[in-house]
């Protein structure tokens, strides 16, 4: 199983996002969403990379993309997110049956939300949950139709906000693009079935804080 050790990096405390994405491009080690669980039926495969770190209350993640099309279509938090060009952080407590799951296109919007399965929605985030998940996307946030050409983007979200992290969550990162001429699924840890499926907190990894 794959393992994060995340050390507190006090750099992020209390620092606006913008200024969190160009700590990142500065700091970091990257890590790979490169598993293509389903090759046959989805062989694209675009260079997706991640890092993340944390400050006493936060979690920090910034993804960087390369695609050969892009798609931002929705602007409306909670929309169906995954049909564009998306990121994903889905996550959970140990001692916890329900996930939750963090959704962004590429030009931050976000679907997110607490669940026990793909159909089954604890709740949705109100506007006001919503307002606490910080987002810098290098694309802007004006919304566009795809795009067919080479692409680099990246993201930087900041959420996950408690006055008391846990000592260590099970989590996933994905990339996936539903609608796109292109669709791909790509994961940080293995998913082992036969079907795309990121909605399996069965095949989470560990994210440890030191």
């Amino acid at each position: 199983m794959k393992s994060i050790k995340l050390k507190h990096t006090p750099a992020l405390e209390n620092i606006n996002i913008k200024d969190a994405a160009f700590f990142f491009e500065k700091s970091g080690t990257f890590e790979y969403i490169d598993m293509l669980n389903w090759p046959e039926k989805y062989p694209y495969k675009p260079e997706c990379k991640f890092k993340i770190a944390r400050s006493t209350t936060s979690i920090f993640i910034h993804y960087k993309i390369i695609e050969n099309g892009v798609r931002a279509i929705y602007t409306n938090d909670n929309s169906p997110v995954f049909e564009d060009s998306c990121v994903e952080f889905f996550c959970r407590r140990p001692d916890q049956k329900s996930y939750y799951n963090f959704e962004f296109n590429c030009i931050g919007t976000c679907m997110a939300g607490e669940r026990n399965g793909r159909n089954e929605i604890v709740s949705q985030f109100n506007s006001e949950q919503m307002s606490t998940i910080k987002r810098h996307a290098s694309l802007g946030t004006n919304p566009f139709n795809e795009i067919k050409a080479n692409f680099e983007w990246k993201l930087t979200v900041l959420g996950i906000t408690n006055n008391n992290l846990p000592d260590k969550l099970m989590a996933n990162f994905y990339k996936c693009a539903d609608a796109l001429s292109t669709p791909h699924y790509l994961s940080w840890s293995l998913i082992s079935t036969t079907e795309p499926n990121f909605h399996r907190p069965d095949f989470f990894a560990k994210i440890i804080f030191c």
